[in-house]
């Protein structure tokens, strides 16, 4: 768009003024709303390479766990012990330490309660708004 000065000695109308300010916000939003969509942009590519790294890393550590656990079996095997009955060995631990890993994690969702207060605050505030005095049984909110 391009910027348009008033002719020397000539008053603008408040008309041409207006029309000028209405033209430059919307220049304004569009300048903004490509600088916004070009930040997305770089951000969304920089989010998807480090989800991708994460992923990657994540990968490698399983590898990582698989090759010590093949050479903690090895090790055990060193004391004598049939190589088939260190792996199981090495099997056993696992799954105990994740039939732990679960118990505790079960005992840590069952305490997950609701929220009472934030729900009962919600329907004294629904009865509040819905003018209705009666159904106010809690009391105050937050009290």
């Amino acid at each position: 768009m391009a910027h348009r000065d008033p002719v020397v000695g000539e008053e603008p109308t408040i008309g041409k003024l207006v029309s000028d300010a209405i033209g430059q916000t919307g220049e304004l939003v569009h300048k903004l709303v490509a600088l916004a969509k070009s930040e997305l942009r770089v951000s969304v590519k920089a989010g998807g390479l480090g989800i991708g790294l994460f992923a990657a890393a994540g990968f490698l550590l399983v590898l990582a766990i698989i090759m010590l656990s093949v050479a903690i079996a090895y090790f055990v095997h060193m004391t004598g012990l049939d190589l088939a009955w260190c792996f199981l060995v090495v099997f056993g631990v696992y799954t105990l330490v994740a039939a732990l890993l679960a118990f505790l994690g079960y005992r840590s969702v069952r305490k997950v309660r609701a929220p009472q207060r934030t729900i009962a605050a919600a329907q004294d505030a629904k009865a509040a708004l819905t003018h209705n005095p009666s159904a106010l049984p809690h009391g105050p909110i937050g009290g």
